[in-house]
């Protein structure tokens, strides 16, 4: 008996034949393909009824031989088999592993632990940062129950992270040898009063908004997902996250989508029309 290689080989070669006739000739054959295709379709579904009936176990027995497997999924009468849970928890975190990223952040597989619950560890800034159960719930627990729904808890492990101060980048944005030190970073006349400014620091972002006289600083990435906040909109002193639409009261960096948490801050002075801002946490 041929086996489903072989099987295939030769309607792959007889579509090759087909695809060479004129179209008149090649509608003819497309219908009478679908005619035997939904007589073979009807047949199978009355069979796979009795046999649910009258033995599932035959049933089951029947779809482990491989042709018997194809043709019924050809004609949707099985689901194609789910990836592994752990490989589909993978592609979940790897959908919002470069938002974290974009702000020294990253998520990781900590335990599945059967039926309902997923272990994570927010690591890098995300570990820290205040909005950590924002970014677990609306970005991490969606992601993994969208691809796992079979999932209904996914906890946030605390990873205890030590402060290294070769690496303190990822606890502090900013390194600790030009901690509490002001730099310039702009004159007044260059921040914006409608819209932001950003000003790159020591390897990190931040963005100016001035109000009158007064120019606030803020850490250039929303509480969300990290995504930049200099390309977003400014109406009414209310920034808008271009990414995920997330609101921000520039008087304050009170988040208003999320009010529990804020945009980290930094002091700010001027001087001579310049604007310093002193880096630290």
């Amino acid at each position: 008996m041929p086996n489903l290689e072989e099987l295939v080989q030769e309607i792959n070669r007889f579509e090759a034949i087909i695809s060479e006739w004129d179209e008149s000739q090649r509608c003819v054959v497309v219908g009478l393909k679908r005619s035997i295709e939904a007589l073979h379709k009807a047949a199978l579904t009355s069979l796979i009824k009795s046999l649910k009936q009258e033995s599932m176990s035959a049933l089951r027995h029947a779809v482990t031989d491989e042709v018997v497997y194809a043709v019924l999924l050809y004609h949707e009468l099985v689901k194609p088999p789910k990836p592994q849970l752990a490989q589909r928890i993978e592609t979940a975190l790897a959908e919002v592993r470069p938002g974290l990223k974009s702000h020294n952040g990253d998520v990781e597989l900590v335990a599945i632990k059967p039926p309902d619950t997923v272990e994570v560890r927010l690591i890098g800034t995300c570990s820290s940062c205040p909005a950590s159960t924002l970014t677990l719930s609306q970005g991490v627990e969606q992601a993994i129950k969208n691809h796992c729904p079979e999932i209904t808890k996914v906890v946030a492990v605390n990873s205890n992270p030590t402060v290294n101060n070769a690496n303190s980048g990822l606890i502090s944005p900013f390194s600790s040898k030009i901690t509490s030190t002001w730099i310039k970073v702009a004159t007044i006349d260059q921040v914006p009063e409608f819209s932001v400014l950003a000003v790159q620091l020591a390897g990190n972002s931040l963005i100016l908004h001035r109000q009158g006289n007064t120019v606030k600083s803020y850490r250039n990435a929303c509480i969300h997902l990290g995504s930049s906040l200099d390309k977003g909109i400014v109406e009414n002193g209310i920034l808008t996250c271009p990414s995920h639409g997330f609101k921000y009261k520039l008087e304050t960096g009170e988040c208003l989508t999320a009010p529990d948490v804020s945009l980290q801050s930094y002091p700010v002075k001027i001087k001579d029309d310049k604007v310093f801002v002193k880096l630290q946490q």
